[in-house]
């Protein structure tokens, strides 16, 4: 994904951040308290409504019930990071801050945003593989789509043979080559030689060639690097910075928490959950975002969702409508009885309504990967020229 220039922030993100700045702080116990005498009184205020922006729109995502893990809420999540950064640039590059360890803990912050972009990347070309799974549906949708009054034996082989096809790109690259053989083979009858002899070109469709990290790059890794010896400030660290050590940790914080949800719902190379995250209660936002974790981690632990290539809604979906249809499929037989032709009509139904679901969410959803890229380039390259100058 190439570093687009950035031109200006978005107005409903600056506007959005800026209705924050008339919040009220709340007079009890805040992280920010011991280094509250370094400040004026409008620039505490504005550390304060930073953590009050950030708490209010991770409790909206919270509270986004079953639509957790659904495009739309995924968007939500990318929408409220770039509100985050673009107050976090506001108070970094508009508070006067002592140098020596404030430069240092901004510096690392940036070097994490650009471990960032490579996930990014990743997310980019894991949604392009989704996009690939559409010719599939578009067989089954057509092979069996409602201008069909009754379904024949060709009719049921092309769906079948797509399903299966479809199937094998649903599955983890580390687990498709075992199972080729098994999950294509043309209606009632084992094609096994075919399968075999075809299985290294389909294996082919697995990874793009246009994908933008190595073979050796790993998911799991990378969100290990952006999370390394990421802690809560100290009293004596708030206090040496004015009070800017406790919105660079909630940054940190909110970026790796950003990226740990993309990985886990979009295809990746080498998805990993496992990052551990420990957030002190004190911070206004620890809530929602721990509640947020536990609650996609139980939901990677289903059993129908352990092998999964990505935990979106919509992919659990289409995986839901690829196993009830090829079950339904599997064992019928011709001529169809008016049961199990009805039991198709309404599969075939569920897999198109989710498929337009998908067609129309990934786009936008790709456009705001980009702009998280965007951003993140535009704000560090700011950054670094912010450090460079006051040295």
């Amino acid at each position: 994904m190439p570093s687009a220039d950035f031109h200006g922030s978005s107005s409903p993100f600056a506007t959005a951040s800026r209705s924050f700045m008339s919040l009220r702080r709340d007079h009890s116990a805040h992280p920010m308290d011991s280094g509250r005498y370094h400040l004026d009184s409008d620039e505490q205020r504005e550390l304060d409504a930073f953590q009050h922006q950030v708490a209010d729109l991770f409790q909206d995502l919270a509270g986004g019930g079953d639509d957790i893990l659904s495009i739309s809420w995924v968007r939500m999540l990318l929408d409220t990071f770039l509100m985050c950064q673009e107050e976090f640039r506001v108070i970094l590059f508009g508070h006067r801050r002592p140098q020596a360890m404030t430069d240092r803990l901004v510096s690392d912050f940036f070097e994490r945003a650009v471990k960032a972009l490579d996930v990014c990347n990743a997310v980019r070309d894991g949604i392009d593989q989704v996009r690939q799974w559409r010719k599939q549906i578009e067989i089954v949708l057509v092979s069996l789509g409602p201008n069909n009054r009754e379904f024949g034996e060709g009719q049921l082989r092309r769906a079948k043979k797509a399903l299966g096809d479809l199937a094998i790109l649903m599955l983890d690259e580390k687990d498709a080559g075992s199972v080729v053989s098994h999950r294509n083979r043309s209606f009632g009858r084992n094609g096994g030689s075919s399968s075999s002899s075809s299985s290294g070109g389909r294996r082919s469709h697995f990874r793009s060639l246009s994908w933008s990290v190595s073979r050796s790059w790993s998911a799991a890794r990378q969100l290990q690097a952006i999370g390394n010896n990421i802690s809560a400030p100290r009293g004596h660290d708030v206090v040496e910075t004015a009070g800017i050590a406790v919105p660079v940790y909630t940054m940190n914080s909110v970026l790796l928490f950003v990226m740990w949800v993309l990985v886990a719902a979009i295809p990746c190379q080498d998805r990993g959950l496992q990052i551990h995250f420990s957030i002190p209660r004190a911070y206004l936002w620890a809530s929602p975002i721990m509640a947020l974790h536990e609650r996609i981690t139980e939901e990677s632990k289903k059993k129908d969702r352990k092998n999964s290539i990505g935990l979106l809604n919509e992919i659990h979906q289409i995986e839901k409508c690829v196993q009830h249809l090829t079950d339904v499929i599997d064992v019928v037989q011709l001529p169809i009885a008016e049961e199990k032709d009805t039991e198709i009509r309404q599969r075939v139904q569920e897999l198109a309504q989710v498929y337009e679901a998908m067609k129309e969410g990934l786009d936008p959803l790709e456009r705001q990967v980009r702009e998280v890229f965007r951003r993140i380039v535009r704000s560090r390259t700011e950054g670094l020229d912010c450090l460079n100058g006051a040295d």
